[in-house]
């Protein structure tokens, strides 16, 4: 008859052994779940098998009429799958091992029919059992090992997740010589579940973090879409910018082409053909503003030093002829820069308005033009000896083609030109545009 205490120990023992065997069917159930979600991780679907299969082993079968045959029946199946799930967490499979194992799940229970009592049987299938756990534990931590030197990062097994399997299957160890040296179910039932938990909580760890690795590369995927889509959004826009280049500088020159063939014969006819002076010159002024237009629509960049030898030749020349002393100032240094066609275009016209007010309005007796280059700004100042802008003038010069017209081309080339004038003391044009 057990005393108080032997019956107050063994109530305890059992409850111990009922809630760590609760603890792995809870932990058997989460991996289920993480089994039907991610159907990848099937081999998960082992460990999660194993679980109730000792919780039956140990939890149901010692309150039948027979648990030590019942045991014998069951426990070479748990081992199958145990050795099922330390070969497919590695990655290998054996057929024939496979087979081999299923045919001793089979034919062990047989066993019972032979002349030998049930707990000597019992005993040595722990121990047959057993070996092969071990085996296969010892096994399952060598591939583990050289999983670690794999070439790539990405398929190495961590270091710290070796050794927390070093330790798992320890336990594992430890049960299954405890079990064949020990009487008694306490200590194996106590290892076994802690070992299994280990290895649920470890699996269930592995899920979190390739779960987040897997968000962290559909984050990198989208970053990378984003800047694709950008790359090609810039490419879309640098192709429909080069396009419409094309398309407007086929239709310049169109236009040109129109104006000069057309326009140009006709002023050029006029320019032969009038008796009258007035319209001949008018006519080939109008010409040469004709040209300076085609000029802009098709023509290329021009050289800084050929454009300032065509702006003085013309300066000087329409000055001279108006009986007004011209004094030019290029400068000093050779200059290597380019003007592009439509900036040449307008400073010749900025340049003829200038010249145009200084011959109609000033009364101007000399004329000094200076140039100069530095900085990245080509600025050019125009002063006259003439008799200023009188107030009563200068708003009526600002209108149509006069110093307005000058001041807006030259705000088309990103520049400025600024008239400082009074009554008495002349004029000064300060146009600088950048280079």
């Amino acid at each position: 008859m057990p005393t108080p205490t032997a019956l107050a120990h063994a109530h305890a023992i059992d409850w111990v052994i009922g809630g760590l065997n609760a603890v792995v069917l809870a932990v058997a159930l989460v991996l289920g779940l993480l089994i039907w979600q991610r159907r990848a991780q099937r081999h998960i679907a082992w460990l999660a098998a194993l679980m109730p299969g000792w919780v039956l082993l140990v939890g149901v079968l010692p309150h039948t009429p027979w648990p030590t045959a019942l045991a014998i029946v069951l426990a070479p199946w748990l081992v199958w799958i145990a050795l099922q799930y330390l070969m497919r967490r590695v990655r290998r499979r054996d057929r024939r091992l496979r087979r081999a194992l299923l045919l001793q799940a089979v034919l062990l229970p047989w066993t019972l029919l032979l002349p030998i009592p049930h707990a000597q049987l019992a005993t040595g299938v722990t121990w047959w059992l057993g070996l092969q756990l071990l085996a296969g534990m010892g096994w399952h931590l060598w591939h583990l090992w050289q999983d670690m030197f794999l070439p790539t990062v990405e398929e190495r097994y961590q270091r710290t997740d070796f050794y927390l399997n070093c330790g798992l299957m320890g336990l594992g160890g430890l049960a299954v010589l405890a079990a064949g040296l020990l009487p008694g179910r306490g200590i194996p039932s106590v290892l076994v579940p802690l070992a299994l938990t280990g290895l649920g909580l470890h699996r269930i760890r592995e899920f979190s973090r390739a779960l987040t690795q897997a968000e962290l590369q559909v984050l990198q995927g989208e970053l990378r879409l984003q800047e694709r889509i950008a790359e090609l959004e810039r490419h879309f826009d640098q192709v429909a910018e080069a396009k419409l280049e094309q398309v407007t500088e086929r239709e310049r020159k169109r236009i040109a082409a129109d104006l000069h063939d057309d326009l140009g014969a006709k002023l050029l006819t006029i320019v032969h053909t009038s008796e009258s002076d007035r319209i001949s010159t008018l006519a080939r002024e109008a010409l040469e503003e004709m040209r300076l237009s085609v000029r802009g629509l098709t023509g290329k960049p021009v050289q800084l030093l050929d454009a300032l030898g065509d702006w003085r030749a013309e300066v000087v020349s329409r000055l001279a002829q108006a009986n007004i002393l011209a004094e030019w100032k290029s400068p000093a240094e050779d200059i290597e820069h380019t003007f592009p066609a439509r900036a040449y275009v307008q400073t010749t016209r900025i340049l003829r308005e200038a010249v145009s007010n200084i011959i109609k309005h000033s009364g101007a007796t000399h004329c000094v033009v200076g140039c100069s280059a530095q900085d990245g700004y080509f600025s050019v100042v125009i002063q006259d000896n003439g008799q200023g802008i009188p107030l009563e003038l200068e708003g009526r010069l600002d209108k149509g083609h006069g110093m307005a017209s000058m001041k807006s081309r030259a705000k088309q080339m990103h520049g400025q030109c600024l008239v400082e004038s009074g009554p008495g003391w002349g004029t000064v044009i300060r146009l600088t545009i950048p280079l």
